[in-house]
């Protein structure tokens, strides 16, 4: 499973998910994660102990599902997701195998800081050919 980084919603975590209105910023938006379960909902978070969470990379990860409010005391930084992207048995690996994909190191930031032009943001920052691919439109027939 995955979760998409760089597509906030037009609906606030206060609107959509009042119980968590309080572990987020005041008219911080919900992120669309993906279009599996839209309706579930995927707390991503920075802990300030690696173990407290389902690990991601780093101190990335996610708030487990028998967590509790309380328990995000232990995070730095919350996104919260509605949905998230999945993949049917073997597609993920095919889709790697034949370089489908940009695989690169993740950064916390890259989860929690502006997700406007988190791509090419993430590409520019590789150097060499990906600095080009950051520069392409999101629409290459607009090119």
């Amino acid at each position: 499973m995955g979760l998409v980084l760089n597509r906030p919603s037009e609906a606030t975590v206060a609107e959509a998910v009042p119980p968590l209105a309080d572990v987020v910023d005041p008219g911080e938006p919900l992120y669309s994660g993906g279009p599996v379960q839209p309706e579930s909902v995927m707390i991503l978070g920075e802990f300030e102990d690696a173990d407290a969470g389902v690990p991601v990379f780093g101190p990335v990860g996610f708030l487990k599902g028998d967590s509790e409010p309380e328990d995000l005391a232990a995070c730095r930084r919350v996104r919260i997701f509605a949905g998230y992207t999945g993949w049917g048995s073997g597609q993920l690996e095919a889709e790697l195998e034949e370089d489908s994909w940009v695989v690169l190191p993740a950064r916390p930031d890259d989860v929690f800081g502006p997700s406007e032009g988190l791509f090419a943001a993430v590409l520019r920052r590789q150097g060499g050919r990906y600095r080009v691919l950051a520069m392409l439109p999101d629409d290459p027939s607009v090119n």
